[in-house]
């Protein structure tokens, strides 16, 4: 790297760019259900029109992906068009709230479509930019700080959800718009420093270590394996922490209990950007499935607040490096050529399990009671990932961990 200072920068930069893009979400969930009336829909259908976004996540996540790569390939840039599509999804975005009221449900349905499909931009593209211009030893800490700003979005969300309840939601739309717009005008120039300072260390030809099999056969375990981590970790952080919390506290303190686990997962991830660095993508995330099982279980038999609060931090801090090396995974099986692809696969998984979550909730509509005793299951799905992981890396060797640049 010839100036070790710029790709911190800009992780930084990017880590900005995710906490505006997962603010303006927090913000669009908190007052979906007031627009929807407005605009003549009943609050039932919220659910569903959530659901629908998430539908739309994957579908753009994954056309996103390989458009980047595209992009980057053909014409040697991707800030451009990512600001253009920003702008585009700031505009409908604002729109929302001053069309909602007296539109037709059409209109609503309208605006919601482009706004999800356009916001896609911010997903898949800043992670094509790191595995293509970032040397690989310096990816999974930009990695950890571009995980950074959804972990800091999700720790405010409850405390935002209080302070926003009852005010007009055209003042937070609007400054949210405007917030993310004006940061990610900065996306041209953050490739172009990226460009400067990673392509002269991504021009030797990548070399592949030697093992019995391609590493590219352990890209389908893996993928299926961050599916189902995706998934214990939105039942777990989604459906049984709130009723654990709620066994032992009263419902006007989970603003203040639920963020503990994004608290660990934001600790967590200066560590796991480290360890992945060290011993590769696939080890610290079998590592930190391993660890997530053991949280996940013994959350579900804390008999303490104390003892919950942190059992479910040390489950933040396991889903940090689970994650993490993840998307650092992603960029090595990718690495050349096909980094927007392999992580805009890995952010259309999650949508998938966010998706998945969503329809649970929606059709068992588990009382508190019920979800406190589902504790087991992401300890359950958690544990087969591990082992999972552990089998893949059995088979592959060491190259297959994203320790280091892998042929495409």
């Amino acid at each position: 790297m010839s100036s070790p200072r710029v790709p911190l920068a800009i992780g930084l930069y990017l880590a900005v760019v995710q906490l505006l893009f997962a603010l303006t979400w927090v913000v669009y969930v908190i007052y979906l259900p007031q627009l929807a009336e407005s605009a003549g829909l009943p609050r039932s259908v919220v659910p569903w029109l959530l659901m629908a976004d998430q539908l739309i996540f994957i579908a753009c996540d994954l056309a996103v992906g390989l458009a980047s790569d595209r992009a980057v390939r053909l014409l040697g840039k991707l800030g451009a068009g990512v600001v253009a599509a920003t702008l585009a999804s700031m505009l409908t975005f604002v729109a929302l709230p001053f069309a909602a009221p007296g539109a037709s449900p059409l209109v609503l349905l309208g605006l919601t479509i482009v706004w999800a499909a356009t916001s896609s931009l911010l997903r898949a593209p800043p992670l094509t930019l790191l595995g293509r211009y970032v040397a690989k030893p310096a990816q999974p800490l930009m990695v950890g700080l571009l995980m950074l700003g959804n972990g800091l979005a999700a720790a405010f969300a409850p405390y935002l959800g209080l302070q926003l309840k009852g005010l007009d939601p055209r003042g937070p739309f609007v400054l949210s718009s405007l917030a993310l717009a004006a940061v990610t005008l900065g996306m041209v120039a953050a490739e172009r420093a990226l460009a400067r300072a990673g392509a002269p260390a991504l021009s030797a030809p990548a070399v592949l270590r030697s093992t019995p099999v391609r590493p590219v056969t352990a890209i389908p375990g893996f993928l299926l394996a961050a599916l189902l981590a995706a998934c214990a970790f939105q039942l777990q952080a989604n459906i049984v922490q709130a009723p654990l919390y709620l066994r032992q506290a009263p419902p006007s303190q989970l603003p203040w209990l639920m963020p503990l686990f994004w608290g660990g997962f934001n600790l967590a991830l200066l560590p796991a950007s480290l360890a992945t660095r060290r011993w590769g993508g696939l080890p610290v995330m079998a590592v930190g499935a391993a660890g997530a099982a053991l949280a996940a279980g013994a959350s579900g038999l804390a008999d303490g607040l104390p003892t919950l609060g942190a059992t479910l931090a040390l489950a933040g801090a396991c889903w940090a490096g689970l994650l993490t090396s993840a998307f650092s995974s992603a960029l090595a099986f990718g690495h050349v050529g096909r980094e927007g692809q392999l992580s805009g696969a890995l952010n259309a998984l999650l949508a998938a399990a966010a998706l998945t979550r969503m329809a649970l909730a929606a059709g068992l509509a588990p009382s508190p009671a019920v979800a406190a005793g589902w504790a087991w299951l992401p300890a359950a799905g958690f544990a087969v990932v591990a082992g999972g992981l552990w089998l893949i890396l059995r088979r592959t060797g060491p190259s297959a961990a994203g320790s280091a640049p892998t042929c495409p």
